[in-house]
């Protein structure tokens, strides 16, 4: 069968008529407005007054550290990005801080993670067991709650949780990973 240039151009034109049929409502759909792509490069970073932060359920325990998740929900009227650790420390009573601050965990990759309105993503917290270091270097108190910045903001937000905690700087019994998942749309996966 021999076409000319005409009849290919009809049949083509047929076809892309009947591709963007079928593919326009598919967009449209998936994609009201703004395309979810182009909402996550264009999210502001997430500040304290865009996030409630909040401690989950810890785990079992084991080696003398709890772990718990400290969830960071979007509660603002845009999306937002977390890039990084949070700043994360021990408060005491008076709202001083107690010890020294978190450490950061390596374990999971720093990525970019876009939160959605009302989305939620978490960084896990490990609390050691204040009792493994010497009294003298640690001075043991009880912790009220925490100060949590998120990633590259300098405000943060009170979590209240009760621990054991270190007076002295020094010992390190916090430990902090980077925002992890959650419902959080992450950008880039490693």
């Amino acid at each position: 069968m021999n076409l000319n240039s005409r009849t290919a151009r009809r049949i083509g034109a047929a076809t892309a008529a009947a591709c963007a049929a079928i593919l326009i409502p598919t967009v449209a759909l998936a994609a009201p407005g703004r395309s979810a792509s182009a909402a996550r490069a264009t999210a502001s970073p997430c500040s304290a007054a865009d996030l409630v932060v909040w401690a989950g359920i810890p785990d079992s325990g084991s080696a003398g550290t709890f772990t718990y998740q400290l969830e960071l929900s979007n509660t603002s009227s845009h999306a937002c990005s977390l890039y990084g650790y949070p700043g994360v420390s021990a408060v005491g009573s008076h709202g001083n801080q107690l010890g020294s601050a978190a450490i950061r965990n390596p374990a999971h990759p720093v990525r970019l993670i876009t939160l959605g309105r009302g989305a939620t993503t978490h960084v896990e917290l490990g609390i050691s067991d204040v009792a493994n270091f010497p009294r003298a270097t640690c001075h043991p108190v009880t912790a009220d709650g925490l100060r949590v910045y998120p990633p590259n903001d300098r405000r943060a937000e009170f979590v209240p949780l009760t621990f054991r905690a270190c007076q002295q700087s020094g010992p390190k019994f916090l430990g902090v990973s980077t925002t992890i998942g959650g419902t959080g749309i992450p950008l880039f996966s490693s």
